[in-house]
């Protein structure tokens, strides 16, 4: 009998033992659990403004982690060493939410302010990031999401209350630029409609050359946020060859300053990275 997973748009149905498309929730015994919980790939202490977040505790830095898998497969993606593999591809260890969050205590006189979820996509591990928001939360910890946006609605409302920050990347302005990626446009905008006032959110649109470098593109986007909040903030970020599209050029820096000068007309607070 196959199980279905409910934690985002794609509602993988699994037999026992098998995993999702993301490759990191796996049916065990007619349950849907998080294999990749606590396992993990990445960790560092980063300046928040890598996040990017620039007008959440500017100057300071959070101790970034991530694991492995995404529910989204862009051909350009610039972490799929780890984003775009299993368990059996990619090193990892376990540690626990308590372990992390002594991390992170112990971090601070270096200046972390809390725990960033991010590198592959967090929403994948959902269990393991709330139950660590909630063990930071104890210790006046800040929690910072970095993701692609696609989950349910019951996930992102399991997880807001806990979260204090969120980089959303608003990865194109079409269903057809996300048929591309396998994402949902619909599900995106309203991950950030539901955040926007909850907790803090910044926008993210990584440019890349002959998928999202139009100006229509950018002006369709820059106007519907707008429409939310002329203050969110957007990054308009440049591509480097990475992955199925290594052979590509890097966005040419030009094109990014164009994109961020139209979404300027619409929006107060716009930053140009990877320049």
């Amino acid at each position: 009998m196959k199980t279905l997973c409910t934690l985002c748009p794609r509602r993988c149905e699994l037999n026992r033992d098998q995993r999702g498309f993301c490759r990191a929730r796996i049916n065990r015994g007619g349950q849907i659990v998080s294999e990749n919980y606590g396992r993990l790939t990445a960790i560092a202490l980063d300046p928040i403004e890598k996040k990017p977040l620039y007008h959440f505790y500017p100057g300071n830095k959070i101790l970034s982690v991530g694991s492995y898998g995404c529910n989204l497969r862009c051909p350009f993606c610039q972490n799929h060493d780890i984003a775009q593999v299993g368990e059996d591809a990619v090193p990892w260890r376990f540690v626990s939410p308590d372990e992390l969050v002594g991390k992170a205590m112990e971090l601070i006189p270096a200046g972390n302010i809390g725990i960033a979820y991010t590198y592959n996509e967090p929403l994948i591990s959902a269990e393991y990031v709330l139950d660590c928001a909630k063990a930071a939360r104890r210790y006046h910890l800040k929690n910072v999401l970095v993701t692609n946006g696609t989950a349910s609605e019951a996930t992102l409302e399991a997880l807001l209350p806990w979260i204090d920050a969120m980089n959303i990347d608003l990865k194109g302005f079409s269903q057809e630029f996300y048929d591309k990626v396998g994402g949902d446009f619909e599900t995106v905008r309203q991950t950030i409609r539901k955040a926007r006032g909850r907790t803090h959110i910044e926008l993210t649109k990584l440019v890349v050359p002959g998928m999202n470098d139009t100006e229509e593109d950018t002006e369709a986007m820059a106007k519907w946020i707008a429409a939310l909040d002329p203050g969110i903030p957007l990054h308009v970020s440049r591509f480097f060859p990475r992955y199925r599209m290594s052979d590509l050029a890097p966005t040419p820096i030009a094109t990014v300053r164009r994109m961020a000068d139209v979404a300027k007309k619409y929006l107060k607070n716009v930053y140009v990275g990877n320049c």
